[in-house]
């Protein structure tokens, strides 16, 4: 089992569409470990689009993940990562294959309403970043192997 950090930004709080995209990340099989909903500060937004702080859309990206409250995910599954980035789609809507989320919801890059790990790496960094160890639960699937 691998883990990977999933966020639904403002966009997706927005148009009351979180249960929505939780409930396709569900009937594929991930079991959600952490689940929370935050508003970011600038500050954690920062952290978490660290990567991209020399590039000119980092002040955009910033400002559209605080803007609102976000919803913060922890998921767990065989190949977490690469799983949840096939559900999830490529970032550019243009490139978004339908029947992905981004392909259905997604109309405008910097307005991107999903976020997943890219990595394994990033996941563990991600995770750490907006949970603490306490808010994460490994619970037991009384379905597990089912799927």
């Amino acid at each position: 089992m691998s883990r990977c950090f999933a966020m639904l930004k403002p966009g997706v709080v927005n148009r009351r569409l979180v249960g929505e995209v939780i409930s396709r990340l569900e009937k594929k099989g991930l079991k959600i470990v952490g689940l929370k909903l935050v508003h970011p500060s600038k500050e954690l937004a920062s952290a978490h689009y660290a990567e991209h702080e020399s590039k000119p859309f980092f002040g955009e990206l910033v400002d559209y993940l605080s803007s609102g409250p976000v919803v913060a995910m922890v998921l767990q599954a065989d190949d977490c990562v690469l799983l949840t980035r096939k559900l999830v789609g490529k970032t550019k809507p243009s490139e978004a294959e339908p029947g992905t989320i981004r392909g259905d919801y997604c109309t405008h890059t910097n307005r991107n309403i999903i976020h997943a790990s890219d990595s394994d790496e990033s996941a563990e960094r991600e995770i750490k970043l907006w949970f603490k160890d306490d808010e994460i639960f490994d619970w037991q699937d009384c379905e597990a192997g089912c799927y």
